[in-house]
This record gives C-alpha cells, sequence and structure tokens, in this order.
C-alpha cells in the first residue's frame, strides 16, 4: 500500500502553503489572540478554491475530496494556526451537514454567500441538559400550518457569536424518530442570540434562545427522522476537528524542535539531552500513526466516512495533537508558556477539542462497540416495574 500522496495531492498542498505564507504568515500570532472570526481572512480562502473543496461544483464546491480538505487545513495550520479554522468551517461542520441534505432552494438561499466567505453557519447542537447524550435534546417544533413554532435553548455553538445562519438540532416529536433539523437566521423573529462567553480557548460562544420562534416550512433541513443521517453526517466533522487537533499538535512540536536546537543550557543544546529526545521520538511517532489514521478516515470515495474510522482518527489526533502541544509548552519552558509564542495557543486549543465534536471517551464506547459487535447502551438501567 502506498501511503505517499500523488503527485496532484503535492502540488495542491505546496500551493496551499505558498497562499499562506504569503498572506497569512504576517499576523498569525494576532490573530490566534482574536476571539472573532476573521471573515477577511474567508473572503482570502474563498478566492484560492479553499471553501468547498470536496463540494460538487453544482453547488459551487470545488469537486475535490475529503482528503484535499484536510491537506488544506494541515498546510494552512503551518504557517498561521488561527487561519485553519476557516478552512475547518468552509469544509467540514454544519456547512458539510447542510450541503448533504440542502434543497436547491436553501442552497440557493445561503451557499453563495458562505462559500464567499462572507457569511458563516453555527450548528445548534448542545444544550444544558443535553451534551454527549444529544438525543435527550428538548427543543422542539410545533407544527403551526405552513410553519413551525421553535422553543428551546442551545449552548457552545462554534462561531456562534458571529454567525448569519444556524443549523439546529430539535425535536419534532418524542423518540429518536421525531429527531430533525432546522434553518434559522439571526434576526429572526423570537431568536435572541445571548451575551458571548470565552472558552479556555480564548474562542467565544453564545447561548441560543428560542421563544415562539416562527420559522417557514421551508427551512426544515431534515424532519422527523432525520436524526441518523445527521449523525451520518457528524463523522465528516469528526475529520475538521481531528486535522486541527493534529496540524496545531505539528505546529507546537516544531516550535518545540527548533527551540530545542537552539537554546542553551548547562552549556549544551537542549537537543542533546536524551530525556528531551526520547520525547520527540515518542512524539513523532504518535503524530505520524495519528495522521496514518486519518489520512485512513479521509480518503474514501463517493461515501460518507465510517463512524469507527473517524472515530479511531479523532481518538488518535485529538491525544497526540494535545500531548504534542502541551510537551511543547514544557520543553520551551516561560517563552512556551508566554501568549508571545504559540505553543500554549495550541495547547489550549488542542485539549478543547478533545471534548468537541465527540469527547475521546465517547470515542472508546463507539470503537469497543465495533471491537465487539454489538451496542452498548450508556443509559442507566431502569429498575423493573414490581410484579
Amino acid at each position: 500500500m502506498d501511503f505517499r500522496l500523488s503527485e496532484e495531492q503535492r502540488m495542491f498542498a505546496d500551493s496551499v502553503r505558498r497562499f499562506a505564507e504569503a498572506n497569512l504568515a504576517k499576523d498569525a500570532l494576532a490573530r490566534a489572540h482574536d476571539s472573532r472570526f476573521p471573515f477577511d481572512v474567508a473572503k482570502l480562502m474563498a478566492q484560492q478554491g479553499l471553501l468547498g473543496i470536496a463540494f460538487d461544483p453544482a453547488d459551487g464546491g470545488q469537486g475535490g475530496t475529503l482528503l484535499d480538505s484536510v491537506i488544506a487545513i494541515e498546510q494552512v495550520a503551518a504557517v498561521c494556526p488561527r487561519s485553519a479554522d476557516v478552512v475547518q468551517a468552509g469544509n467540514f461542520g454544519p456547512i458539510r451537514t447542510f450541503v448533504e441534505y440542502a434543497s436547491a432552494k436553501q442552497k440557493a438561499a445561503y451557499l453563495p454567500d458562505l462559500l464567499a466567505g462572507r457569511a458563516a453557519i453555527s450548528l445548534g447542537m448542545s444544550e444544558p441538559d443535553a451534551g454527549s447524550a444529544a438525543t435527550e435534546m428538548t427543543t422542539s417544533a410545533k407544527a403551526d400550518g405552513d410553519h413551525f413554532l421553535i422553543n428551546g435553548s442551545k449552548v457552545f455553538g462554534t462561531h456562534s457569536p458571529d454567525a448569519n445562519l444556524f443549523l439546529v438540532y430539535l425535536r419534532f416529536g418524542p423518540g429518536v424518530g421525531g429527531i430533525g433539523s432546522v434553518l434559522i437566521e439571526r434576526g429572526t423573529p423570537g431568536f435572541t442570540v445571548g451575551k458571548a462567553s470565552a472558552f479556555m480557548s480564548g474562542e467565544e460562544w453564545s447561548p441560543l434562545f428560542f421563544e415562539n420562534c416562527r420559522i417557514h416550512k421551508d427551512n426544515v433541513l431534515l424532519g422527523p427522522g432525520g436524526f441518523k443521517k445527521q449523525i451520518s453526517g457528524f463523522n465528516v466533522e469528526r475529520l475538521g476537528n481531528s486535522a486541527r487537533s493534529l496540524a496545531l499538535g505539528r505546529y507546537a512540536f516544531n516550535l518545540a524542535r527548533d527551540h530545542a536546537l537552539v537554546r542553551k543550557q548547562f552549556g549544551r543544546p537542549l537537543c542533546e539531552f536524551q530525556g528531551l529526545q526520547w520525547k520527540f521520538a515518542d512524539l513523532a511517532l504518535k503524530l505520524d500513526a495519528a495522521q496514518l489514521l486519518l489520512y485512513r478516515a479521509a480518503s474514501v470515495e463517493g461515501e460518507l466516512p465510517s463512524a469507527n474510522h473517524t472515530a479511531m482518527a479523532k481518538l488518535a489526533c485529538n491525544q497526540a495533537g494535545f500531548e504534542a502541544a502541551n510537551e511543547a509548552v514544557q520543553v520551551m519552558g516561560g517563552l512556551g508558556y508566554s501568549t508571545e509564542a504559540l505553543a500554549e495557543y495550541c495547547m489550549r486549543r488542542t485539549r478543547g477539542w478533545m471534548i468537541a465534536g465527540g469527547s475521546i471517551e465517547i470515542l472508546k464506547n463507539r470503537i469497543a462497540e465495533d471491537v465487539f459487535d454489538r451496542r452498548f447502551d450508556q443509559r442507566a438501567v431502569r429498575a423493573q416495574a414490581a410484579e
């Protein structure tokens, strides 16, 4: 099996790296400490064809592959870690689910601005009492003629303070079969975007509140019974999370490696101390192994990646990326811990991705189901009714 990129993929990677070095390198540090969505970067990337890479040209995409999108994240992150978020937002996450299932009318209404970098889409999935147990969501849609009345709330949505469009998971009825999704624009009456809060990474999110928010039936993305389709699409989102975790881990690894080559203590460069050599050897092994799992998951053609392959890829990339960034901070000492270098930024970001998009514990549960070829229900066993 050939693990090398094709000539076309290598040429694409080189072109993305040149674009990033020419346009994104200068302000990489400042950009990392700006919590708002960088629409200026998004517009540049749109002009470069880095949004909608794997989307059908009929939808305004580039007709590439999921692996091309992963490669783009890697090359951008190697120069400007924060800008990798823009590649992710324009190829993975809610925009991918939208493109997969939206009607022609919905695509015509929203895709042009999203793929031009003029607008952003945010996912409304998590709720105060429904995180990993997503099927326990209570936000509801009640039919009202040709409209639906939406009531409930959402938390932790990526890009929610700046998004123009929200893909909201909710209930049309009871049970898993009653779950679907709708599209709601910012400014819709009855829809309030709350005050922004910050994660440890510095990234901001806003709670979403729906109080008799009235939307037309044309805004339904997937009706009742759509949950399984949406979760299948979620496997693609995990590739964006995985790619950024790995890419930021590599960025921090490279910072620490370069530091260890020139920084001297006790009259010797740090790289000459065996204790640090072993750290870098372990990290290089884990980063490369995670990359192979990521490339395997992203290399499917004509179908969505499997849940097992994406779970393995995300788990490996989350753990390797965070470990590399965390060790980079340690190797670089005070400089690594300072906000004047990006090692600490990479550490904070990679830590968050171990929670977002499926926690590492949930991923292990999913992998175990494949190992044993059976499903393990995580809910508490209900006591049998007394006879």
